[in-house]
C-alpha cells in the first residue's frame, strides 16, 4: 500500500488506533510503560516499522514519526492532549467537545486544532487520568476531581450532568513555582508589598488570600508559603493535592470522596480537625469552602498562628461575609455579632488577587482587619485601558500604618513606617 490516501489526519488516526491495538495485544503494556520516554519511543518505533512492513503500509518519514508519536501518546500518555501538556506557556486546557479544545495562554482563551475521535476517546483519556489515583466517574458519580502525575489539577464532568458529552478541564501545574519576587517582576505587586507580605509570613500573621476563579489564589498562597522560615512543621490540607513547597518537614493531606457504597468520605473539615493533633507549626488549607472555616478560625485563635488559606470572594468585604456564612454552615448557633468578633480575633490580613481583563494577575489589595472592617494597606488603582486592551494602573500605599508592625518587629522584621505613608509605598 502506498502513501496515497494515507496522509490525511483521519486516516492517520485510524492507523494509529489499529497499530495501538496490535501493540496492546502482542506486547506487555506494563513493561512498555516502565521504560524511560526516549527508550519507549525507540522501542515503539521499531515495533511499528516491523508492523508497517508486515502489512505493507508505506508512509513518508514525517507521517511515520507522527504515527509513532500518536501511538505513544495513546498507549502510555493522554492522547491528543500530550502536546498541550508539554507546552509550558499554556496554563489551562479545556475540552468542550471532541472537535473543540481550548487553551488559556497569558490569560487569553484560544481555540486549538487539537481534536479527539469522538466522546469515547475523551472518556478513555479521562479514565487514564483518574484510574491511578483511585477515583471513579460513571452515571452515579458523573463529576470527578483528579490530578496528573506532575500535580496539574483536573476536573471532569460526564453525562447526564454534561448534556452535550464529556467535559474535561486541566489547570496546569508550574514546574518552577513562583515566589513573591517573581510575582513582583511580573507586575502583580510592588517591592514594598513583597517586603510586607514576607515579613507578615515570617511573623506568623494569619492570612487569607481572596479572589475569583482562576485569579491566582493558589499561586500567591504557594509564594507566601515559600517565605515560611526553615525548621517549621507544615501541614497542607487540600481537596486535591496541588501545592508544592520545596522544603523538608511538609505533610500533605488530601480529602477523599465516598466510595461506591457511599462510605469512607474524609472531608476538609475532618482533616483540619485531625491536623490539630499532629503538632503543626503552620496549617495551610488550599481553600475553605464550608464548615472547615470554623475549625480553621478556632485553630488560629488557639495558638496555631501563621496559618494560610484561600477563599473564593471578589473583595475583602465579600471574604469576611463568606467566612461568616461558613461559620454558620458549621452548625454554630452564635449570633452574627459574635461570629464577626470571632473572625476578627483570628484573622489578621486579607490579600485580594484578581485576573484582569488583559489576562494579567494583580494583587489588588492588601487589607488589615482593623476594627470591624478591612482597612487597605496597599491597593491597585486601575486608571485606563490602552488600544491593545492592556490595563494601565499602579499599586499605591493607602497611608495606613499596619497595626501589626510591633509584632513584625518582635519577630525581627523591621519595616520603615514611612513605606506605608508615601503614595508609591517607598520610604
Amino acid at each position: 500500500m502506498t502513501t496515497s490516501g494515507l496522509n490525511n489526519r483521519e486516516t492517520l488516526d485510524s492507523l494509529a488506533l489499529h497499530f495501538r491495538s496490535r501493540v496492546l495485544k502482542e506486547h506487555d503494556i506494563r513493561e512498555l510503560a516502565s521504560m524511560p520516554r526516549q527508550r519507549l519511543r525507540r522501542s515503539l518505533e521499531l515495533l511499528l516499522l516491523k508492523m508497517l512492513a508486515e502489512e505493507r503500509v508505506i508512509l513518508t518519514q514525517s507521517r511515520q514519526s507522527l504515527l509513532v508519536e500518536t501511538v505513544l501518546n495513546e498507549t502510555v500518555g493522554f492522547g491528543p492532549l500530550e502536546p498541550l501538556l508539554g507546552d509550558e506557556s499554556i496554563t489551562e486546557i479545556m475540552v468542550v467537545a471532541a472537535d473543540e479544545v481550548y487553551i488559556e495562554r497569558r490569560g487569553r482563551l484560544e481555540l486549538t486544532d487539537v481534536h479527539f475521535r469522538d466522546d469515547d476517546h475523551i472518556m478513555h483519556v479521562i479514565e487514564r487520568i483518574i484510574a491511578p489515583i483511585g477515583r471513579r466517574i460513571d452515571d452515579s458519580s458523573p463529576m470527578v476531581d483528579a490530578r496528573l502525575p506532575d500535580g496539574s489539577r483536573v476536573n471532569a464532568v460526564i453525562s447526564p450532568v454534561a448534556v452535550s458529552g464529556p467535559v474535561l478541564t486541566i489547570r496546569k501545574f508550574r514546574k518552577s513555582p513562583l515566589g513573591l519576587q517573581d510575582l513582583c517582576g511580573l507586575g502583580a505587586m510592588t517591592e514594598p508589598m513583597v517586603r510586607f507580605l514576607s515579613a507578615a509570613v515570617k511573623a506568623k500573621i494569619n492570612m487569607v488570600v481572596s479572589g475569583g476563579t482562576g485569579s491566582g489564589k493558589t499561586t500567591l498562597l504557594a509564594a507566601c508559603a515559600r517565605e515560611i522560615p526553615a525548621g517549621e512543621r507544615l501541614i497542607i490540607i487540600e481537596d486535591m493535592s496541588e501545592l508544592r513547597i520545596d522544603r523538608k518537614h511538609v505533610i500533605s493531606l488530601e480529602a477523599r470522596p465516598a466510595n461506591v457504597e457511599g462510605r469512607g468520605e474524609i472531608n476538609i473539615r475532618n482533616l483540619v480537625r485531625n491536623s490539630l493533633r499532629m503538632r503543626p507549626d503552620r496549617i495551610i488549607v488550599g481553600e475553605v469552602r464550608g464548615g472547615e472555616a470554623f475549625d480553621m478560625l478556632q485553630a488560629m485563635n488557639t495558638g496555631h498562628e501563621g496559618s494560610l488559606t484561600t477563599i473564593h470572594a471578589n473583595t475583602p468585604h465579600d471574604a469576611l461575609a463568606r467566612l461568616e456564612s461558613m461559620v454558620v454552615m458549621a452548625g454554630n448557633q452564635m449570633p452574627m455579632e459574635l461570629i464577626r468578633k470571632h473572625i476578627l480575633g483570628a484573622l489578621d490580613l486579607i490579600v485580594q488577587v484578581a485576573r484582569l481583563t488583559d489576562g494579567t494577575l494583580r494583587v489588588i489589595a492588601i487589607s488589615e482587619l482593623h476594627g470591624d472592617e478591612p482597612r487597605h494597606i496597599f491597593r491597585f488603582d486601575r486608571e485606563n485601558t490602552d488600544d491593545q486592551g492592556k490595563i494601565i494602573g499602579k499599586h499605591v500605599s493607602c497611608g495606613n500604618i499596619p497595626a501589626c508592625l510591633p509584632r513584625l518587629k518582635a519577630f525581627g522584621q523591621n519595616l520603615d513606617p514611612a513605606m506605608f505613608l508615601s503614595e508609591e509605598g517607598l520610604p
